[in-house]
């Protein structure tokens, strides 16, 4: 049952991000919403927005068809839940291990 909120008259001064935090995590602010001044939008260094393009850029993923069983989806998308994962990122997990087992020189007895 969703929780419900005490409808915010004012908006008061907060001594601290968490006071901010639990005020609007338990009021409804839609009676005052038109009295909240804009935020300033936040503009990041040009090097730190080349750096982080750069990155994006660097692990773009390509999309890929592959046919698998139903069974082995069903399976992959049970192991995933488990862990906590989209089923999606599971199998890429399992790529890049196989990819990485098979890369590695083979061990000498």
């Amino acid at each position: 049952m969703a929780k419900r909120l005490k409808l915010a008259k004012t908006l008061p001064k907060f001594a601290s991000n968490d006071e901010a935090a639990e005020f609007f995590e338990t009021h409804d602010i839609s009676a005052i919403w038109d009295q909240l001044k804009p935020v300033r939008p936040f503009k990041l260094p040009p090097a730190q927005v080349k750096m982080i393009r750069e990155r994006a850029e660097q692990r773009r993923k390509a999309a890929i068809s592959l046919r698998l069983e139903p069974e082995q989806i069903a399976k992959a998308k049970r192991i995933a839940r488990r862990k906590s994962l989209g089923y999606q990122t599971q199998l890429r997990l399992w790529i890049a291990e196989g990819i990485r087992r098979e890369a590695a020189p083979p061990q000498r007895s």
